[in-house]
């Protein structure tokens, strides 16, 4: 059987086995493989003197050591002696070594020493470098040449420690990070942070009383600021004077009553500057139902404006004369009422504007008189009245130098909405022509110099979108008076 070698390696450090320790049947040895024949499984060749024997784990069962068995780990192992990577083979080679010759005592010693040598390798633990939290440089111990693969392949993957003097890597910590922070270091501010003097309120002039000045003059200015707001911003109300219908003498029901009402074409043209419309009715009087201590002076105090609405003639009475025909009587009840309220109002400063009968009552309540049909009166005149009402239509013209001239800009010219049968004869005092009829220059439109704002024109500029884009776009004339009752609200 010479053709078989030996399964045990040598042992480590030049211990010398024993003569009897591969005999089969010699004390303290297992079942040899050397008895296998040749041809069985598992017998030894010469080509395969690295391969760990198939008796190994009796050799490791039956051997003698105390701490031979939890001594030998993967970690301890390391290398074998021919550089080939096996972690155990060493290690069990030795053991069967000492195991193979209890008998004698160098064996035994010779195990003893390499188990101490392997348990005092076990105890230290590798380094490995980990991340730089201290100052950048810090020195970091470098892993052990007897660490596993695995902690050796862990150390290549960790990044090198940052050089002194080098810049730090990303996401590291700054240099000083962790250190004790150092009170009686100086940091002054940069240059420029600070102003060239100190804010107004810290100047060494100011005494107790200048900053208090300064404060109720600050909140004064907020509190008219905010009052401020509420007068500019709050919505217009505006006042239209009431049309009245009178009872007829025996009818019964509705037609037996009193009422008060108003064109819904005038009150949605004003609205449609997002005002809030108001009609404004009769006071009460001495004798009637409900009498009251309302004024129409109240109505001019809380509303911002008034607009005067067409409907019936104006009283001959009102401009002392007398009516030609009994079926042209006016509505002497309404002039009464009206002229009232226009009075309030410009004395109140606040704006008004007439339509058609509106403007003749503007110029009667300033002495004016009216033409009481123009027809008869004015036999050259055009026609002015008409039974298409809302589509009867003739051509103005807009003075040199008036305020219609400088609203409607580029235009000297228009073309309005034409109903009534009365017109202004004698202009009343400080008033002036603001436009004439094109045909024969009947006057058209009157304003009273001494107020801000109280202009009447004898068209009806409701009805004048409906007429079609021919008729005079009259938004700048509601304009000009809504802006007047914003600016005089107060």
């Amino acid at each position: 059987m010479s053709e078989n070698k030996s399964d045990h390696p040598e042992v480590p450090d030049g211990a010398d086995r024993p003569a009897n320790a591969g005999a089969p049947g010699a004390p303290g040895s297992s079942a040899s493989p050397h008895a296998t024949p040749p041809g069985a499984p598992g017998a030894a060749t010469s080509g395969s003197s690295g391969a760990t024997p198939s008796g190994e784990p009796a050799q490791r069962a039956s051997t003698d050591a105390p701490a031979s068995a939890s001594a030998v780990t993967s970690d301890a192992a390391g290398a074998d002696s021919s550089g080939r990577g096996s972690d155990e083979e060493p290690v069990s080679a030795q053991v069967g070594a000492a195991s193979s010759a209890p008998q004698a005592g160098e064996p035994h010693e010779e195990a003893a020493r390499a188990v101490a040598r392997q348990q005092a390798e076990a105890a230290v633990a590798p380094r490995i470098p980990i991340e730089v939290v201290g100052e950048v440089g810090k020195d970091v111990p470098a892993p052990t040449a007897t660490g596993t693969k695995d902690t050796t392949a862990q150390a290549a993957a960790q990044p090198s420690p940052p050089q002194p003097g080098g810049s730090p890597r990303p996401g590291a910590a700054p240099a000083g990070f962790g250190q004790a922070p150092d009170f009686s270091a100086q940091h002054p501010p940069p240059p420029g942070a600070i102003p060239p003097e100190p804010p107004r309120y810290l100047r060494p002039s100011d005494s107790a009383w200048s900053v208090f000045g300064r404060i109720v003059a600050a909140r004064a200015r907020q509190l008219f600021d905010r009052a401020g707001q509420r007068i500019t911003q709050r919505t217009l109300r505006i006042g239209v004077s009431a049309r009245i219908f009178h009872p007829e003498p025996g009818a019964a029901g509705l037609r037996g009553k009193t009422l008060q009402y108003l064109e819904e074409s005038i009150a949605h043209w004003v609205m449609s500057r997002d005002v809030i419309v108001f009609m404004i009715p009769t006071v009460g009087h001495q004798g009637m139902l409900h009498p009251s201590n309302i004024r129409l002076r109240d109505y001019a105090k809380h509303l911002d404006g008034l607009l005067l609405q067409g409907g019936a003639d104006v009283s001959p009475q009102t401009y002392a004369e007398t009516a030609p025909r009994p079926e042209w009587p006016g509505d002497r009840v309404r002039d009464m009422y009206e002229l009232e309220l226009l009075h309030e109002f410009i004395e109140s400063g606040k704006p008004v504007l007439g339509v058609c009968r509106g403007c003749q009552l503007i110029n009667v309540a300033f002495g004016g008189s009216l033409y009481q049909d123009i027809a008869m009166d004015v036999p050259t005149a055009g026609v002015h009245v008409s039974e298409h009402y809302d589509q009867h239509r003739h051509a103005v013209h807009f003075p040199e130098g008036s305020s219609m001239a400088s609203m409607f800009p580029g235009r000297r010219e228009a073309i309005v909405n034409s109903i009534h049968h009365q017109a202004v004869k004698s202009l009343g005092r400080d008033l002036t022509v603001e436009a004439v009829s094109s045909g024969d220059g009947l006057i058209e439109a009157v304003r009273y110099r001494r107020a801000p704002f109280v202009v009447g024109v004898q068209w009806h500029p409701e009805f004048h979108r409906a007429g079609g884009p021919e008729l005079l776009d009259c938004t700048p004339l509601l304009d000009t008076f809504l802006r007047a009752a914003r600016e005089t609200r107060f």
